[in-house]
């Protein structure tokens, strides 16, 4: 396998070249861009692994980007927000980013989670194998190809949705707790992100069902297996 292709957009000029030259540091090809139309045409030409967006861009803002790179095919999305606004981050969550950093933060750790977002989609690509189809109820989880159906309609869902989906579904009715979901679908060693669970588990109500997860408060989620 080549060397993974990150692209990096922020509109101020000395952020965007530090981050891409600590990632060029780490072993990753590097892309540019610094307002939406850019980074668009940008995920486009240069087909990236994985995207660190900033929210605040010109020409149109990152959740617009983050919701056109979604709607073209599945790429993990590192979001940068300048705040730590909780508004900022569910909506960034929402519209299809697997994780955030908030501004000003230490480009170590941004590092960090970037090789996290592309080993989880690579251990989850090499798990299963092409038959490990999973049916619950009215519920399919294709594995292999990473698609998900219910009702026979399928869902459009990022990466960090499906792998979140698919470990809740290895193990129906049983209740996981947040700090646990972390560790085990985000890789995350610290337990301060639960928040991102719970963005996540919402994003999954809203596209397959309000009934498919079920909340057990100051504790965790578990799939409930549908009819």
């Amino acid at each position: 396998m080549g060397r993974r292709r990150v692209l990096v957009v922020d509109d101020e000029p000395t952020i965007a070249a530090s981050v891409a030259a600590r990632l060029r540091a780490e072993g990753f090809e590097v892309d540019v861009a610094h307002d939406g139309p850019a980074a668009m045409a940008r995920v486009a030409e240069a087909e990236p692994d994985l995207v660190v967006l900033d929210v605040m861009l010109p020409g149109f803002d990152g959740l617009e980007v983050c919701r056109r790179i979604q709607a073209r095919r599945p790429i993990p999305v590192l979001m940068l927000t300048a705040r730590d606004a909780e508004t900022d981050v569910l909506v960034g969550l929402g519209v299809g980013a697997d994780d955030y950093l908030t501004k000003p933060f230490s480009i170590r750790e941004l590092a960090a989670r970037v090789h996290a977002l592309l080993r989880r989609v690579e251990r989850a690509a090499a798990v299963v194998g092409a038959d490990a189809l999973i049916v619950l109820g009215d519920l399919e989880i294709d594995p292999a190809q990473r698609r998900v159906t219910r009702g026979g309609e399928p869902a459009h869902l990022t990466p960090t949705e499906f792998d979140l989906l698919l470990h809740l579904a290895g193990q129906p009715r049983t209740v996981l707790a947040r700090e646990a979901l972390l560790g085990q679908v985000w890789g995350w060693s610290h337990v301060t992100g639960t928040r991102t669970v719970d963005s996540h588990v919402k994003a999954l109500r809203r596209k397959l069902g309000a009934d498919l997860i079920r909340t057990v408060h100051g504790v965790g989620y578990a799939l409930e297996v549908p009819r």
